[in-house]
């Protein structure tokens, strides 16, 4: 299947990653993006916002998933509650990410639907016990957003091997890049890092900074999202979407200090509950199947990423909330 000339939905399309796969689908496509905006922000789409059609609504609301299905020839379902939102809130993440996920692919059910792709997460394995990290790895999520998008996978397949919906199950690693979230219980590690240093605050790091993530550049995400959808023999399957390198979180801290030219300090806190240990993504499949690898480096990803903050209106510590994550609960740190 081509991802041109298509009708195509795509919910949570005005998030972090969403909001780059509209963009690169918008020329050639037409686009649905179906948004609560309680995370995502119509400042996101305004650069295709003349080409797209946009729906405000939860993914709770079966009959606004009915209205925006309809007609559509492929669908992105990237719509979730984060992780750090499942904490304190594990019936919340429940209903968005699991509920949502029904209600959307009961709507889809009785359409034409050429592909219908599920965004999960590297959070559905939890803790590697082994790298890298294949797609046969054990599933032991550690956080209920983990068990959740777990679970919306486990109901994707589902409906394929009942009803016939052709589903592809897409598993990307931490991406990061232009628009990440930097506020609230959205709120990523980089992108904090980096306003904090530009401010010259201290970057906080929950546990001793050992701890790995594959971080994976965001156009690169999208281009592997694209890929897996385009993929006839991955339906019915699942593949991850990663740079394939695991980095320590404080050698994130180092890098961008020596970007930025800045000494702050690092401030260690205790670790977070349910806060995965290590991760690395085994790419080989995506490399071998999809013809598919995210090239971008750490350290010239986050050189490009410093880059577009500088290009930002407004001083870094005005874009820092007073209140930050500490263990996944809201706690005032000084600022």
């Amino acid at each position: 299947m081509k991802l041109a000339g298509k009708r195509v939905l795509v919910t949570g399309g005005a998030g972090f990653i969403g909001s780059h796969l509209v963009e690169s689908l918008a020329d050639e496509n037409e686009v649905t993006v179906l948004d609560d905006f309680s995370v995502g922000s119509e400042n996101n789409l305004r650069g295709v916002a003349s080409r797209i059609r946009l729906i405000r609504a939860d993914v709770r609301d079966g009959g606004s998933l009915i209205e925006a299905a309809t007609g559509a020839q492929v669908i992105f379902h990237l719509a979730v509650v984060c992780l750090r939102v499942s904490i304190p809130d594990p019936m919340r993440s429940h209903l968005v990410n699991d509920l949502g996920t029904l209600n959307l692919l009961l709507a889809s059910r009785g359409s034409l639907l050429e592909r219908f792709v599920y965004v999960s997460s590297s959070e559905v394995y939890g803790d590697a016990t082994h790298g890298p990290m294949a797609e046969d790895h054990p599933m032991r999520p550690t956080t209920p957003y983990g068990a959740s998008k777990l679970a919306g996978e486990a109901y994707s397949l589902s409906f394929m091997r009942t009803y016939g919906l052709p589903v592809t199950v897409v598993r990307p690693f931490n991406a990061y890049g232009p628009r990440s979230h930097l506020q609230g219980a959205s709120g990523e590690v980089i992108p904090k890092f980096v306003a904090r240093a530009m401010a010259g605050l201290p970057l906080v790091i929950f546990g001793d900074g050992t701890q790995t993530r594959d971080y994976t550049w965001v156009e690169e995400t999208v281009g592997g999202i694209r890929a897996a959808a385009e993929c006839d023999a991955l339906v019915g399957d699942s593949i991850n979407i990663a740079h394939g390198e695991p980095v320590q979180i404080g050698r994130v801290a180092q890098i961008i200090q020596h970007i930025l030219g800045t000494h702050v300090p690092i401030q260690y806190l205790p670790e977070r509950p349910g806060d995965v240990r290590r991760q690395h993504a085994d790419v080989s499949r995506s490399r071998a199947v999809l013809g598919f690898s995210a090239d971008v480096g750490i350290e010239d990803g986050l050189t490009r990423y410093i880059d577009w903050v500088k290009s930002q209106p407004g001083e870094p510590r005005s874009w820092l909330l007073r209140e930050e994550v500490q263990n996944w609960k809201r706690e005032t740190l000084a600022i």
